[in-house]
């Protein structure tokens, strides 16, 4: 029984860490601080994005297996780094069971930043790349509108669970459209800018860093995983870009 507490105890701490954009390593890592603490010393854990598989030997040579599927992912480094936090203070600080769940509940129902504040945040950032970019302050102001609108329909897709895929080409169509759509009301605005900074949001610049992370850790299949995932959410921004194009020549006419 206390074998058996211990690895769903750690089987937890792994899902909540894949589930907010943990790298493999850290979350085997963790993995395996948390059994080691207790003195389990024959720990045994493959891990991908996806799934986990953690198994166990206690003392009477029995091996104890658990599994967890991750089936739904975000970015909330902050759980993250609580859940490591909490498994590298656990020689530390003698924990109970109970102590330790109760931990891994908080953890997991941390809210999220406010709706309001994430909308602003990610208009800024749009904005912010536009003039990085060499955008204008007016380009500055279509892009901060852009990255408002996308945030905000990207996160009414993730309410009714529709695939990313669409969610990403949708949002890339929008990006472009609005950009063509203000350039040939007023052909001062830059359009290439606007586009290139709004689109930064869509850009899975966490699973790029993750899929070198793995690789460069030995984690060949987590690695490659995540770099076919990024490859194919490119695939989709750039699909619903070239969309938006399409659809603006088709309701100007002529090529913008």
């Amino acid at each position: 029984m206390y074998t058996d507490n211990i690895i769903d105890i750690a089987a937890d701490a792994g899902k909540i860490m894949l589930e907010n954009g943990a790298e493999t390593y850290r979350v085997e890592q963790t993995l395996s601080m948390i059994c080691k603490a207790y003195d389990v010393k024959n720990v045994e854990n493959f891990v991908t994005p996806s799934f986990l598989v953690l198994s166990i030997t206690n003392d009477n040579k029995k091996t104890i297996t658990t599994v967890r599927r991750v089936t739904n992912r975000t970015v909330n480094l902050k759980k993250v780094s609580l859940v490591n936090n909490l498994s590298r203070s656990l020689y530390l600080n003698d924990l109970s069971m109970d102590d330790i769940r109760k931990e891994l509940h908080y953890i997991n129902t941390l809210p999220r930043y406010g709706e309001n504040i994430t909308l602003f945040s990610s208009a800024i950032s749009a904005g912010a790349f536009t003039l990085l970019f060499g955008g204008a302050l007016r380009d500055f102001v279509i892009a901060f509108i852009i990255g408002f609108i996308i945030t905000l329909v990207a996160r009414l897709f993730d309410k009714h669970e529709v695939n990313s895929f669409f969610s990403n080409v949708c949002c890339g169509a929008i990006v472009s459209m609005i950009a063509v759509l203000v350039n040939h009301i007023n052909p001062e605005f830059n359009k290439d800018t606007i586009i290139i900074g709004s689109i930064m949001l869509l850009v899975p610049g966490l699973v790029i860093t993750n899929a070198i992370r793995d690789t460069l850790s030995g984690d060949l299949l987590s690695g490659i995983s995540r770099s076919i995932e990024a490859i194919i959410i490119a695939a989709s921004i750039a699909i619903g870009t070239a969309l938006g194009f399409k659809i603006m020549v088709f309701i100007l006419g002529g090529v913008l």
